[in-house]
């Protein structure tokens, strides 16, 4: 399954899955490519929600996942019809794939606020569950996942750093972990590294972001 995801750049994942070409907070798009059948969104930040990003993948017929806090923004930008709006600690099905929303927020830190809603996501697609943190901290609902595939930020600053996020990792034992969120914005290239070295030899680590 890892083979059929993409660090694009920071944060912007692209998934080739069986149902369909899926987005997760497009950012720093080089191509215009119109492909994507669903495009998930985390947050309302500029580099997690650009609108001029997701002008380069969206498609006639393709869904926007959002957060309930952001409807009224997205909707205004491209149209009630292509939005499914979501909140924390839900399941939903859309366009035929499964998937749940986490909470992601900071603990102590004021730049993601529990209360704004603010979404990761685990996707269930290809018989693997996928975990895409967001923005976080290693909180509680994020120490509860269950997935195979965990993607989580390891910039530090604005989210938990490279060990944290190991820790995280440590803790809920997915088969393989994936860091993003580092190398651009915020964190440094080098934190990959940093992750890998402090995550169980027993847990893959597979480092997607080409600098």
């Amino acid at each position: 399954m890892t083979n059929q995801i993409e660090v694009l750049t920071h944060s912007s994942i692209r998934i080739h899955s069986t149902a369909g070409t899926l987005y997760i907070d497009p950012y720093q798009i080089r191509e215009t490519t119109n492909d994507a059948d669903m495009i998930f969104i985390t947050h309302d930040h500029y580099d997690h929600y650009s609108p001029e990003d997701i002008k380069k993948v969206i498609g006639e017929k393709t869904c926007l996942i959002v957060p309930e806090k952001m409807a009224k923004t997205v909707t205004a930008d491209f149209g009630r019809n292509t939005i499914t709006v979501v909140r924390t600690g839900e399941s939903y099905t859309v366009n035929g794939l499964s998937f749940e929303t986490v909470p992601a927020y900071n603990l102590l830190k004021p730049f993601h606020p529990r209360k704004s809603g603010w979404c990761g996501y685990v996707l269930n697609t290809d018989d693997s569950r996928v975990y895409i943190a967001g923005d976080t901290d290693a909180t509680k609902e994020a120490n509860s996942v269950t997935c195979d595939i965990a993607m989580v930020p390891i910039g530090g600053t604005f989210t938990m750093d490279a060990r944290k996020a190991a820790e995280l990792i440590n803790h809920i034992k997915p088969s393989v972990a994936i860091p993003i969120h580092y190398g651009s914005v915020v964190g440094k290239p080098e934190d990959a590294e940093v992750f890998k070295r402090n995550v169980d030899s027993s847990i893959q680590v597979e480092i997607k972001m080409i600098f």
